[in-house]
């Protein structure tokens, strides 16, 4: 009898910006805009915002730790529909290059905003998942933060 393949565990994560979809593409696929506020919290800067968003493009971004280490996190894009999914691979090459997970990202115009749909895949175990909810979610909450500090004509998306 051959044994079951253990489903891999993910995590999901819905939040709503009150910009348009357009704004929100940008804050992810604009090195000069990731710079400004990636990592989960804060006191983390980005040294490094190398995005190549396309099919097959890589990425890579490196930002400092609150314990003064630098995180590297890097991928290659998977599906890039602009201002509505965007869906790439995931990897910490310095620490766990071996372990490579997927990250789908839906942006959906609702009545006021945009509604994000973050879905993380694959993870190696419940731990990982665990830390990269933790990470995602002050991630999401530093996201809202630079958005909803967006001038209002950059709101509007004019």
């Amino acid at each position: 009898m051959e044994q079951a393949t253990r489903q891999k565990p993910s995590l999901s994560l819905s939040r709503h910006y009150p910009v348009a979809p357009e704004k929100v593409w940008r804050a992810w696929t604009d090195p000069q805009a990731v710079r400004k506020w990636w990592g989960p919290g804060p006191g983390e800067p980005v040294s490094a915002a190398e995005l190549d968003v396309r099919v097959g493009g890589r990425f890579r971004i490196v930002f400092g730790g609150a314990d003064g280490t630098a995180h590297e996190c890097a991928g290659v894009y998977k599906e890039v529909v602009p201002n509505r999914r965007l869906v790439f691979t995931w990897s910490w090459p310095r620490t766990t290059p071996e372990r490579v997970s997927l990250v789908t990202i839906e942006f959906k115009h609702v009545p006021g905003g945009t509604e994000l749909d973050f879905r993380h895949e694959q993870f190696f175990d419940e731990q990982a998942r665990d830390g990269h909810k933790r990470g995602w979610t002050g991630l999401l909450d530093k996201l809202d933060g630079y958005l909803t500090a967006l001038p209002a004509v950059e709101k509007s998306g004019i």
